[in-house]
């Protein structure tokens, strides 16, 4: 496996997570504290992450596939963008498990 795909999982995983949090706060603003603004932001968020998670997804099961890895856990990375924080500590579980993966296929590829 190529670490290109690695990277990419892990940036779309940074990116769904920071965004969710956002908007977990911004509904909280919203809805909660009913802060003027929280409106705007809400929707703007909501939109970028409803948006980029579609991407996340798309490059999860592209490691997954690649890593061919079993159904529930593919299930599981896929549904880490859902839930705020989550993203995080699954991205540090899977990077962990495939860095010695993609380690041992770099020579392989350097060598062809």
């Amino acid at each position: 496996m190529k670490k290109s795909v690695l990277t990419r999982y892990r940036v779309m995983a940074y990116v769904t997570g920071v965004l969710l949090v956002l908007l977990t706060l911004g509904v909280i603003a919203k809805y909660l504290l009913e802060m003027d603004g929280a409106d705007g932001f809400t929707r703007v968020v909501g939109i970028a992450h409803g948006w980029l998670y579609v991407v996340y997804l798309v490059f999860a099961f592209d490691l997954g596939s690649k890593a061919k890895w079993p159904v529930a856990k593919q299930i599981w990375v896929l549904l880490a963008g859902t839930i705020p924080t989550a993203a995080f500590f699954v991205e540090r579980k899977v990077s962990r498990e495939l860095e010695a993966k993609v380690a041992e296929d770099a020579p392989a590829v350097a060598k062809a």
